[in-house]
């Protein structure tokens, strides 16, 4: 599945929502500073713990350098994606 992220780093917490009432757009603050891909590091660590899946099971497929990223996630339906972080 593919997926839309805003990320924010340099937070005081890790914490993932939903931006939109409509659950499309998925807002991930990390404490990471966005600098040599700690940021994107620790976003694929904090979701894979959320959602109980292997690091390895993310891939950011864009926006590597921009806070809108695509994320793609192999393991895991749509449907149980939802039921997990809703």
């Amino acid at each position: 599945m593919r997926l839309p992220l805003k990320v924010v780093p340099g937070a005081s917490r890790d914490s993932v929502e939903w931006l939109d009432a409509g659950h499309s757009i998925l807002k991930v603050r990390v404490t990471a500073a966005p600098e040599k891909g700690k940021a994107n590091k620790a976003v694929v660590r904090l979701l894979a713990q959320q959602l109980a899946l292997p690091a390895s099971a993310f891939a950011i497929v864009s926006g590597s350098t921009s806070q809108h990223k695509q994320v793609t996630i192999d393991g895991i339906s749509e449907a149980d994606f939802r039921a997990k972080l809703l």
